[in-house]
């Protein structure tokens, strides 16, 4: 049995492999082989963050599959009033055949995977957010963009910039990320990232330039500044990342072909610009759309392995 927690438990085949099924699942022409592929099972949604994106995307992509999406807040059920974890965890995965958690700690995330019986899946994390990055890579590679890749993140080294990190050392491409200073990307993260690209030849470039980071890349990125839980810090935020707006000029210094993905909600005016946002080159809503089946195909990956 295999959990879904961080790229970085994923070799290139593996994560290649996950890609290829949420292509077939979203081709319309072969998308019935898997209508019924997981019937009448449950997938656990648990929810200490709230959520548009990932909580349509899930229920809807169990449902599909031929399953039932089961949401639960942390307010409706005990974890909510102080219950373990790993309690949670062994109740729930005797009740249920899939967990995704969607939470703050990461240590949290796999707690819960230690003691599941079923597979679990990180919808996000403080550190990690990988089936944001399933969806991002798969609109790459419907771009075709996918070989000599270049991506420039720009922003904050949070979980986005993490998994960033974790799919190009796995793949092999060129990142570059530009944060403020002292909004850096966590400093294990990153070492670890980088002993992988030893192995991968990926090209891995650390930096405060956003203008730099972009010239000449064939996919921009951001995320917002200013992420759940710490709204408190906006107004200091806005101040420490003047210059790093992904406007219309910053774009120009991208390659021509270049596409504009965000993992939304988009803050325009601050992260993004309006005119960006809504370009030919801003292909967001098809990233947004592939959040679907890319976590089909996740989670068809991680059926298939338990049945092995």
């Amino acid at each position: 049995m295999r959990h879904f927690l961080t790229l970085a438990d994923y070799s290139k085949e593996e994560i290649l492999e996950i890609l290829d099924l949420a292509k077939q699942i979203k081709d319309e022409t072969k998308r019935r082989e898997f209508k019924d592929y997981m019937p009448k099972q449950t997938l656990g949604m648990i929810f200490e963050k709230s959520s548009t994106r990932t909580r349509v995307s899930f229920e809807t992509g169990i449902y599909q599959l031929g399953g039932v999406g089961l949401f639960l807040s942390s307010n409706d059920i005990q974890l909510g009033r102080g219950e373990p974890m790993s309690d949670t965890s062994r109740v729930i995965s005797r009740m249920v055949d899939m967990v995704m958690i969607r939470t703050f700690e990461q240590s949290k995330l796999e707690e819960f995977a230690h003691h599941s019986k079923v597979p679990v899946i990180n919808g996000l994390t403080n550190e990690y957010h990988p089936v944001q990055l399933m969806a991002d890579y798969m609109t790459i590679q419907e771009a075709g963009l996918d070989e000599n890749l270049v991506v420039a993140y720009v922003g904050d080294g949070n979980n986005l910039a993490h998994s960033w990190l974790n799919m190009a050392a796995k793949l092999g491409f060129e990142l570059r990320i530009a944060t403020p200073k002292g909004y850096e990307v966590d400093a294990d993260i990153l070492a670890t990232a980088l002993e992988f690209a030893k192995e991968s030849g990926a090209k891995i470039i650390i930096g405060n330039d956003p203008k730099a980071a972009v010239e000449g890349s064939t996919v921009v990125t951001t995320d917002t500044w200013v992420s759940m839980g710490q709204e408190d810090e906006k107004e200091q935020k806005v101040k420490e990342f003047d210059g790093y707006i992904v406007d219309t000029e910053m774009m120009n210094k991208a390659d021509d072909k270049a596409i504009f993905l965000h993992c939304l909600p988009a803050y325009r005016g601050y992260e993004v610009s309006e005119e960006v946002f809504e370009s030919e080159r801003s292909l967001v809503f098809q990233e947004a759309e592939n959040r679907l089946h890319a976590q089909k195909g996740v989670m068809v990956w991680l059926d298939k392995k338990r049945n092995v």
